[in-house]
């Protein structure tokens, strides 16, 4: 039996302390859903899928650095589409690019999430493709899905089919006929709507007062065809004007996930949850473009490894950070030798991998008496439990914090933790992330190390947690 508990602490920040004392109290017998083998992924523009000007493919089975990194971060899902997949002046690609994609995901070992042209598409093209896709690689395919973000009123203006969400349902839908004629048995997931409204400054693009994404789910919920319900969500909005500092605030502030993320759940998630159906954050970042020395900065990593963690909580599938070439929003960019390099959140990837195996807990006690901006996640297996524990103090706010972990109804033999920080330690605006001591390269495995913890015969230790960083524990 599989363990997963989520517990947020401390929704105000508070001036800076020497150290600050937290409790966690586990009740391991209290089980919920399982997080997904799948969850970590990476999204991707359909154009990547298109060669070179020297007819050489991104996504290859060749691109030996790139099937590493994959396997080393511990990424399982891919998805393809963004922007690109519905632009014109962009090529839909052939069968030979498809035969390179799904060879790299046989090699990289990641299901794909295949994304067909919708804006002035070809249904007849986008059939034959899928039923190529369905024909060789079904074992390697997610999901189908069709067009992107097709709620923005752009959208609307360069497709006279798609005025609004009625249209765009029905336009949808006769794509989708198509496909599974070709390809039957095929399952799709959408609508991958853009806007993330009420998250504050989102775009409103609700059709009568309901989320695009919302009403997809409800419409389609009977149709036996949808895998998964797709969201995007950038929290942040546009990365027009925001400063560096203000950028590294608000990513580790209390808000972006104890207020944004509830609002975009319980506004619209929460209902596809009560359909049945899953939902996956398929496009996701913390800006729109990125703001240079924050998104591709250390605190970028402790924002993704507790946006990671606090939708798996609520019952996500999973999280597809987007990779757009090359921004600073990237996980995994090609710099401008031509050598891929990761930015430190490829560390909080790996990091979520570690600490992520189990279900939820539905039953904790928390006591944060400071109210330290500190976020705590536990998840495991009924011998194994894993914690993570991000402290999110940094600047003036700084603060190690001394946490006790508490299980109840659990027996232990032993423990150990890893550390995830940037490098130099405890700077947010670092470009380099560790975890147990070690990177993360495209020509060799992570060698990092965890570190023996003492625990009681119940699983009780205590560790100190310092100020910008994270720890994952392992008590088993």
């Amino acid at each position: 039996m599989k363990i997963f508990f989520l517990c947020t602490l401390g929704l105000v920040q508070i001036a800076a302390l020497a150290q600050s004392p937290v409790t966690l109290t586990i009740d391991a017998g209290t089980r919920g859903a399982a997080v997904p083998d799948d969850f970590v992924g990476l999204s991707f523009e359909t154009s990547n899928l298109l060669p070179d000007k020297n007819g050489g493919h991104f996504f290859s089975a060749e691109n030996q650095p790139l099937v590493n990194l994959f396997r080393d971060i511990g990424i399982k899902n891919i998805r393809v589409g963004g922007g690109t997949v519905d632009m014109a002046k962009y090529a839909v690609p052939d069968q030979a690019d498809i035969d390179h994609l799904f060879a790299f995901a046989k090699a990289a070992d990641v299901k794909v999430i295949y994304s067909f042209r919708l804006l002035n598409g070809d249904k007849t093209n986008a059939a034959a493709l899928a039923g190529y896709i369905w024909q060789h690689y079904h074992p390697q395919l997610a999901t189908f899905a069709i067009g992107n973000e097709p709620d923005w009123r752009s959208y609307h203006n360069q497709d006279p089919k798609i005025t609004s969400y009625p249209s765009y349902l029905a336009d949808w839908k006769d794509f989708a006929t198509a496909i599974v004629a070709s390809a039957p048995g095929a399952k799709f997931a959408g609508p991958d709507t853009g806007s993330n409204y009420p998250v504050p400054g989102a775009q409103d693009t609700r059709y009568d007062d309901q989320s695009w994404t919302r009403r997809f789910a409800d419409d389609e919920t009977k149709s036996g065809i949808i895998a998964a319900i797709f969201q995007h969500d950038y929290v942040g909005q546009s990365a027009k004007g925001v400063s560096v500092p203000a950028a590294v605030d608000a990513m580790l502030s209390p808000g972006w996930i104890g207020i944004d993320c509830p609002a975009l759940y319980h506004a619209v998630l929460a209902f596809v949850a009560a359909d049945g159906l899953a939902y996956r954050m398929t496009e996701c970042n913390d800006y729109t473009g990125g703001v240079d020395g924050a998104s591709n900065a250390f605190a970028s990593a402790l924002w993704a490894l507790d946006y990671m963690h606090w939708w798996a909580a609520h019952g996500c599938a999973g999280v597809n950070f987007h990779n757009k070439r090359w921004i600073y929003t990237d996980t995994i960019y090609l710099d401008s030798a031509g050598n891929l390099q990761i930015n430190p959140k490829a560390c909080a990837l790996k990091a979520f991998g570690l600490g992520s195996h189990g279900n939820i807990i539905t039953s904790a006690k928390l006591s944060n008496p400071d109210r330290v901006n500190v976020d705590c996640y536990a998840v495991g297996y009924s011998t194994n439990l894993y914690v993570t524990i991000i402290n999110k103090t940094h600047g003036s706010t700084s603060t190690d914090t001394i946490v006790t972990i508490q299980p109840q109804h659990f027996s232990a033999a032993g423990g150990k933790y890893v550390v995830l920080e940037s490098k130099p330690a405890g700077d947010c605006l670092a470009k380099d992330a560790v975890l147990g001591g070690a990177t993360i390269t495209s020509t060799a495995s992570w060698r990092g190390s965890w570190t023996p913890l003492d625990v009681s015969k119940t699983g009780q230790c205590q560790l100190t947690v310092k100020s910008a960083s994270a720890v994952v524990v392992h008590i088993y």
